[in-house]
């Protein structure tokens, strides 16, 4: 069945602790962003129910909820219209979002914001470098030919000028003037300074160098850097954005970009090069004795799902460009493998043991995309939300990890992880065995240590109710079948239902009811497709008519209050048996109209469909 968009939408809000507790909203192509004020006024278990729902995590300051490609727009659509929000961009999320994030976690946010939208210029480039430098090793002539050159001078563009793009990225997280950024990132890596990776052929006090006021400058460039850089845009930025203040209109177009340029540069050559490029040198020394430590690789491997869970995965990008920089060889990329590998494992395990329908479709199409290095799917959406799959997936991640380390698998690339990263590492049969042995250690515990929680298991249909004694007269139908009235009352047409939502027929064609008690009936012999949390409405279906019935105008916003359901999901009723109660006079002093409302809701699809009383 169709996912019913407006239905989704509802259940959403009913969720999210009120109106006043959503800041902003925005989509992406898979995802519903929210900012929450308070999360501890949000039901996370109740959204993770909602059908149409795959998976939520809370990722740098921002609810996502995961619905899928061409489905969150429209359920995005209608999520605006329940809560009466406007609509934001994803930057005006992001923005509100940042600015409730603690100190700590918008410096470990920053790489990640910065190498995220270079990761493909990076991929591609890794991808092509390994594929390059494999090639000869089962054919030596290649390496002597001039496509070997040509290929290997494409591969090495983006790592030998990474500085210019960790620049530009940089200059448009921190609102610079990008191609001041390009100026700043080409400065470092001037073809007038001795390139960083030459330099140790230089014998001491070989180096030229600069004697600018009280600084002694060495004239080396900074190719394979990072946080060097992203400082030294930051600083370019902020500059750039106090003179813009400051500077008269008249005079801004040219004043504002020399002194910009000139301080950074000045800045940059004489203290944030120097000292942190020391810096970012001990931080790699670190990251590779934990990538190449057995100790190291195996606490790593196993942790290495939490700084996902958190939003700092992006963070490694630095150090792994680092590795490459200096070494030509990435030994983080086995750890973040072996850690994404093993989700994927447990994943699977989930999918393939699992009962919960909901569970099994969501679950197996993320293990896939894990295994593909996008884990976000399969950790949110299942293994985090149950907990033991994760737990298990870090174990098998360790172990993974720790065989890496043993045999020093890396790889010229990084940005990749899982499968895709097979063409560029350096020992593809021993990597193929990291992988199984993560994913497999993964699948066996999940499957052995996790039972499907009886609540998520599927329940069995109810006992059918006996009818009731005066059936009540049909009041819609069409060539599939008819559908009874729903409760004992005043009929009347979809057009005058007191919401246009429902009276214009955006969810289907069928008709109100003004009760006259608070008992709605099946309205003939079907399934329960589904039975919204707060129990004010109901879907079910029968010989392909899909039926939803709503009580009330805006009931969802009294969250079950006064509501009861006398059946369950997935049971079988016949016409006339109770499916929901629901107390007037509490809709009434909460202020809502309480007409019952009964539609097809895939009304466009059957033929002959008529509706009223005959």
């Amino acid at each position: 069945m169709a996912l019913d968009y407006r239905k989704c939408a509802e259940e959403i809000f009913s969720h999210l602790g009120g109106k006043d507790n959503i800041i902003s909203a925005a989509h992406c192509a898979t995802r519903l962003r929210l900012v929450i004020a308070d999360n501890s006024k949000i039901d996370t278990k109740a959204l993770e129910e909602v059908e149409g729902v795959k998976g939520l995590f809370d990722s740098n300051g921002q609810l996502q909820l995961i619905i899928g490609t061409g489905t969150v727009n429209k359920v995005y659509d209608e999520f605006l219209a329940v809560t009466g929000l406007t609509a934001a961009s994803k930057a005006d999320v992001k923005a509100a979002a940042a600015s409730r994030m603690p100190l700590w976690k918008k410096i470990l946010k920053t790489p990640g914001d910065v190498f995220v939208p270079i990761l493909p210029a990076i991929v591609a480039s890794g991808l092509m470098m390994g594929l390059v430098e494999a090639i000869p090793k089962f054919w030596p002539a290649f390496g002597a030919s001039d496509w070997y050159s040509f290929l290997d001078l494409v591969a090495n563009t983006a790592f030998a000028l990474l500085p210019v793009l960790v620049a530009i990225s940089a200059a448009r997280v921190f609102g610079g003037n990008v191609f001041l950024g390009a100026v700043i990132g080409l400065m470092m890596v001037h073809p007038a300074l001795i390139n960083a990776w030459t330099v140790g052929n230089y014998a001491a006090g070989e180096i030229p160098t600069w004697h600018l006021f009280f600084f002694n400058v060495q004239q080396v460039g900074y190719q394979g850097h990072v946080i060097p850089v992203i400082l030294a845009v930051l600083l370019m930025s902020t500059i750039e954005k106090w003179l813009h203040k400051k500077v008269p209109e008249m005079i801004d177009l040219f004043v504002t970009p020399l002194c910009t340029v000139l301080v950074t540069a000045f800045v940059t050559f004489t203290i944030i090069g120097p000292i942190f490029s020391i810096l970012e040198n001990w931080v790699l020394a670190g990251a590779k004795w934990l990538a190449s430590s057995l100790l190291g690789s195996l606490v790593m491997g196993a942790i290495y799902p939490w700084t996902v869970v958190m939003g700092l995965h992006h963070m490694y990008n630095v150090i792994e460009a680092g590795m490459i920089a200096q070494t030509g060889l990435n030994t983080w990329m086995p750890i973040a493998s072996a850690a994404n590998f093993a989700q994927f494992g447990a994943c699977l395990a989930v999918a393939l043991k699992v009962h919960n329908q909901k569970t099994k479709s969501v679950a197996l199409p993320s293990s896939l995309s894990a295994s593909l290095g996008i884990t976000e799917p399969a950790i949110f959406g299942i293994n985090f939300r149950f907990m033991k799959p994760f737990l298990c997936g870090m174990a098998g991640g360790a172990v993974g990890a720790l065989f890496g380390a043993l045999f020093g698998l890396g790889a010229p690339v990084y940005g990749v992880t899982g499968i895709p990263a097979i063409p560029a590492v350096n020992n593809v049969p021993l990597y193929l065995v990291e992988l199984l042995i993560a994913s497999g250690i993964a699948f066996a515990l999940t499957w052995i240590i996790w039972k499907e929680d009886k609540p998520e298991e599927k329940k069995a249909a109810a006992p059918a109710e006996e009818p009731t004694a005066e059936p009540l007269p049909s009041v819609v139908r069409c060539t599939a079948g008819e559908l009874l009235q729903p409760c004992k009352g005043k009929v009347i047409a979809r057009e005058e239902i007191p919401d246009d939502t429902f009276a214009m027929g955006i969810l289907g064609d069928g008709i109100g009811v003004v009760p006259e008690d608070g008992v709605v009936l099946a309205p003939f012999d079907g399934t329960v497709t589904s039975v919204f949390d707060t129990k004010h409405a109901i879907t079910l279906e029968k010989n392909g008519m899909e039926v939803l019935i709503h009580i009330g105008v805006n009931t969802v916003n009294m969250q079950g209050e006064g509501f009861t359901a006398f059946v369950e999901e997935g049971a079988e009723v016949k016409a006339g048996q109770r499916l929901l109660g629901f107390d007037r006079d509490a809709i009434a002093k909460a202020g809502y109209n309480d007409t019952v409302v009964m539609l097809l809701t895939n009304s466009d699809d059957l033929e002959g469909v008529e509706c009223g009383l005959k």
